[in-house]
C-alpha cells in the first residue's frame, strides 16, 4: 500500500528574521512565521493525515499545531526530524559567521552543500542518513497512510536531494532551500521514496520567505 509523506518546513522563526544558524537552538516562531503555519494548515485542510510527527524543536512543533487543531490529532515529536546541529555556528548570525570562518562559508557551505560537514556539527550527509531512516520507518509504520512530518529547511533539504538522486557535488547547483511553511510530498510505495514535489508555498502569496534553519 502506498503512503504520503508531507514533509513541512517551519514557519518564520525568530533566527530566520535575525539571519542567525539555530540548528538545534530551541526558538519559536516570528509573527508572520505563525501566520505562515495557519496559511499551511488552510492550505492542507482537506488532505486525511492519518498520523503527524514534528521535529521536538519548538519552530517546527508549533507549525504543525494548527494541522493538529483542526483535526484534534495528536504530534509526535520526533528528533531524527531536527535541524543539521551546526556545531560551531550554532547561535551565530551570518555576519559573525562569515568574519570566522571567511571562505569556509561562502564557499563551501554555500557552493558545495551536499558535501559540507558543519565544524564541530553535522555533516549534510549524516542528516539525510537520519531523516532518511525516520522516513522509511514511518512509512513503513503506516502502510496506506498520509503523515504530516514538520521539520527544518537544511534537513529537508539534504533528504529531497537524496531521494532524487542528485549527487552531493550537485546539491548546491540542483535544489534550493524550501521555503518557509512550504510543503514537500512525497510517496512510498512499499519500496522506495518516491519525490512527488518540492518546496510547496503558492498558498502563502505574500507571506513567503525563504531564509534557512
Amino acid at each position: 500500500m502506498k503512503t504520503l509523506l508531507y514533509f513541512v518546513r517551519h514557519g518564520q522563526s525568530l533566527g530566520n528574521e535575525a539571519r542567525i544558524f539555530l540548528g538545534h537552538t530551541d526558538v519559536g516562531l516570528t509573527e508572520m512565521g505563525k501566520k505562515q503555519a495557519n496559511l499551511t494548515a488552510e492550505a492542507l485542510k482537506d488532505v486525511d493525515f492519518t498520523r503527524m510527527y514534528a521535529s521536538d524543536l519548538i519552530r517546527a512543533y508549533d507549525t504543525a499545531v494548527p494541522h493538529a487543531e483542526l483535526r484534534g490529532m495528536e504530534i509526535i515529536k520526533d528528533k531524527r526530524l531536527r535541524e543539521l546541529y551546526c556545531g560551531e555556528w550554532e547561535r551565530l548570525k551570518v555576519d559573525e559567521i562569515i568574519e570566522r570562518y571567511g571562505k569556509m562559508y561562502t564557499e563551501e557551505w554555500t557552493n558545495d552543500f551536499g558535501r559540507f560537514t558543519l565544524p564541530g556539527g553535522e555533516s549534510v550527509q549524516a542528516g539525510a542518513d537520519r531523516m532518511l531512516a525516520f522516513a522509511l520507518e514511518v512509512a513503513r509504520d503506516n502502510p496506506g497512510g498520509v503523515l504530516l512530518c514538520a521539520s527544518h529547511a537544511a534537513i529537508i533539504r539534504a533528504f529531497w536531494a537524496r531521494i532524487s538522486g542528485i549527487a552531493p557535488a550537485d546539491v548546491a547547483r540542483e535544489l534550493p532551500y524550501p521555503a518557509n511553511a512550504s510543503y514537500s510530498i512525497v510517496e512510498y510505495d512499499g519500496d522506495k521514496l518516491v519525490p512527488l514535489s518540492f518546496s510547496n508555498d503558492e498558498h502563502l502569496a505574500g507571506y513567503s520567505t525563504t531564509w534557512r534553519d
